[in-house]
């Protein structure tokens, strides 16, 4: 009697396993012939001879999908089960969350201010300032709130290197002083959009809390529940804060087909697989331009905005990046998805690389 109710019990954990591999699997995005959509394989194989000759340093990967499929896959370090630190790449993410909140009306709107969310932090903020007290929502994930934060300047108090060593990261931000600006002239430039640009990964971090606020759980759970779920995504590695508050503000370890399906989702306009995950409004008004960052690039809400220029054309994109080159692109002109991997962190021209392995190969390999 005990060997059939083991061998019951064995057969219906074989059946729950056999379902839920069914259903990831599902969840796949579909693949196709490179030339049948219209990327010349030929071109993408000379990328790839030239990435394996060391033309391009310290690529992991690189990923192609065209019209929602999945035409080209290509490993340089580790393969396709690989968790990659994309570094600030992941802040967009931080984006989707933000605008599933809105949409379950768990968070008001971009307006929301950041003091009103989280009043424990306010009681005891240092360098208290009205405008600190207006800061928003909005005002974090365009990268132009008051606070004096600048990861692109090693003398800023709020750099995020001079975070990491503190104990309480969010209150370490929000007790930073109003930044200011030296000008030549009486009469200050007013900024393109109305807002000053400054890189502030620290404020992209105080969302953590301020999602664990509105929505009653941990961000990484959150996301688990209302993104990565329903993508199929089971393997997520978060960095923490010493207080244990997932970080926000990137190093999240997704891998590259992981980070391809965060690219198709917002292609798609928010939906995944015909099924809704976020708002098509919200994706359109992420991804439009909120702060100027110089005269080729505009900044959405925690998305980079550029038009890639590859032979006499120019090819407007919306895209997640971080250090060490890497890159998620959306080109909704060519429907195409583009996913660029590499670990050449804190180097000079890192960026340029990976930009000269998209325009010079991965661009120039679509048929318009």
């Amino acid at each position: 009697m005990l060997r059939s109710i083991e061998v019951i019990l064995l057969l219906a954990l074989l059946s729950a396993t056999a379902t839920a591999q069914t259903a990831a699997s599902s969840l796949e995005m579909p693949k196709a012939s490179a030339d049948e959509s219209g990327v010349s394989s030929e071109k993408l194989r000379s990328m790839e001879a030239a990435v394996r000759a060391g033309d391009f340093k310290k690529i992991g990967s690189v990923l192609v999908a065209r019209h929602g499929k999945l035409v080209y896959e290509g490993y340089f370090d580790g393969d396709a089960s690989t968790l990659r630190d994309t570094r600030s790449a992941t802040k967009s993410i931080t984006d989707i969350l933000l605008g599933i909140a809105i949409g379950e009306k768990r968070l008001s709107d971009v307006d929301a201010r950041v003091f009103a969310l989280l009043p424990e932090r306010a009681r005891r903020v240092q360098n208290p300032d009205p405008r600190k007290d207006k800061m928003t929502v909005e005002d974090l994930i365009t990268m132009s709130s008051p606070l004096e934060c600048d990861d692109w300047n090693d003398a800023s108090r709020g750099n995020e290197e001079r975070m990491y060593v503190i104990e309480d990261w969010a209150q370490f931000i929000l007790d930073l002083p109003v930044r200011g600006r030296m000008r030549v002239g009486k009469k200050p430039e007013e900024p393109k959009y109305g807002r000053y640009f400054s890189y502030c990964t620290g404020g992209v971090f105080v969302l953590s809390e301020v999602l664990q606020k509105v929505t009653g759980q941990r961000t990484d759970g959150y996301a688990q529940r209302k993104l990565f779920g329903p993508l199929g995504i089971s393997d997520a590695e978060w960095v923490y804060s010493p207080m244990n508050v997932p970080q926000t503000g990137g190093g999240l370890r997704l891998t590259s087909r992981d980070l391809l399906k965060i690219g198709q989702l917002y292609l798609n306009g928010g939906t995944w697989q015909g099924s809704p995950i976020v708002d098509q409004a919200w994706v359109k008004v992420s991804t439009q331009p909120h702060a100027q960052i110089d005269e080729q690039t505009d900044y959405g809400y925690l998305w980079w905005l550029k038009a890639f220029k590859s032979s006499e054309n120019a090819f407007p994109a919306f895209f997640m990046s971080g250090n060490g080159g890497n890159k998620v692109c959306v080109f909704r002109g060519l429907d195409l998805v583009v996913v660029i991997t590499s670990t050449n962190y804190n180097t000079r021209g890192m960026h340029e690389q990976t930009e000269k392995l998209l325009t010079d190969y991965v661009l120039a390999a679509v048929g318009q």
